[in-house]
C-alpha cells in the first residue's frame, strides 16, 4: 500500500490534483448555467411563487443577467433570461426584472469578486428565519458555510428599496452567504456553480438545524476541523463537479432548459 505513510494533508492534495486532472468541466454558457440553476433550485425546494432572484454578471460592465419577472424558476430557460442595467432596465427593452433585484446591484457594486447572486425563500430557511436566530453549522456536510454566513437580525420590509441593498452588502462582508431573519437567504459566488452549491447547502443546513433543535441542544464543531472541511469543499473544481451532478439530475426532467 503505497499511500499508507502519507499524511492527511498529502492525501487531500493528491485527491484535489486527481479531480482537476480526471474530471472534465461541463461546456456551458453563462445563460445555460443560470437557467440550469433555476431548474435545479426549483427541484431542491427553493420555489416560492415569484419570490427570489438568480443573477450573474454580464460580459458588459455594470449589467447582469436575470430571470424575467412573471416566470417561475421551473420556467426559466437560456432563451428567456434578460440582461438589465444597474437601474433594472432591460437592455433590449423587453420584459422586466424582479424589483427586488435592486439589492443585487449593491452587492455587485461593493463586492467586485462576486459574479453570481442567489436569493430565495426555501421552506426550512424561511421557517428558521422566523425564530430570528443565526444559522448554526454543526454537521460535516454543511461545513462549506462554516464561518461563512452573516446574519441580518432585523427585517427592513419589502426589499425593493436601496436600503436593503446597502444593509445586505455591508453585512455580507467577506462571507459568501447571508441569513435574513423573517425573510430568507442570499448566497454569492465567484462562479454560478459556487453560488448554486451554496444555495442548496444553506437550505440543507437550516433543515438539519431545525431537526436537531427539536431533539436537543446543537453542539459546536471543533474549530480547526470545521475550517479544514470548509476549505476542502470550497474549491472551484469541487463546485464544478457538484454542479455537473445537479445539472444532470435537472436535465432528466427539464429538457427544455437549454
Amino acid at each position: 500500500m503505497q499511500t499508507a505513510d502519507k499524511s492527511k494533508t498529502e492525501l487531500m492534495q493528491s485527491a484535489q490534483d486527481s479531480m482537476n486532472r480526471v474530471i472534465q468541466d461541463m461546456d456551458l454558457s453563462q445563460r445555460q448555467k443560470l437557467a440550469l440553476t433555476s431548474r435545479i433550485l426549483f427541484d431542491k425546494g427553493h420555489d416560492s411563487g415569484l419570490a427570489g432572484q438568480i443573477t450573474c454578471r454580464s460580459d458588459i460592465e455594470n449589467r447582469f443577467i436575470t430571470q424575467r419577472f412573471g416566470l417561475g424558476f421551473d420556467e426559466i430557460s437560456a432563451e428567456n433570461l434578460i440582461e438589465v442595467d444597474q437601474d433594472l432596465n432591460p437592455t433590449n427593452g423587453e420584459g422586466m426584472a424582479n424589483p427586488a433585484n435592486r439589492f443585487h446591484t449593491w452587492i455587485y457594486k461593493e463586492h467586485p469578486e462576486v459574479n453570481c447572486i442567489i436569493h430565495t425563500h426555501p421552506t426550512y430557511i424561511a421557517a428558521l428565519s422566523m425564530l430570528k436566530i443565526p444559522l448554526i453549522i454543526s454537521q460535516m456536510d454543511t461545513c462549506g458555510l462554516y464561518n461563512d454566513c452573516s446574519f441580518v437580525s432585523d427585517w427592513p420590509g419589502v426589499p425593493v428599496g436601496n436600503e436593503e441593498g446597502v444593509l445586505i452588502s455591508k453585512t455580507l462582508g467577506t462571507n459568501r452567504a447571508v441569513f435574513l431573519a423573517h425573510h430568507g437567504q442570499l448566497v454569492t459566488g465567484k462562479t454560478i456553480e459556487e453560488a448554486c452549491n451554496l444555495a442548496i447547502l444553506i437550505e440543507r443546513a437550516a433543515k438539519l438545524q431545525l431537526l436537531a433543535m427539536a431533539a436537543g441542544e446543537v453542539k459546536p464543531l471543533p474549530v480547526d476541523l470545521a475550517q479544514e472541511a470548509h476549505d476542502w469543499v470550497s474549491t472551484d473544481k469541487r463546485n464544478k463537479v457538484n454542479f455537473a451532478y445537479y445539472a444532470r439530475q435537472a436535465l432528466k426532467s427539464h429538457t427544455d432548459c437549454l
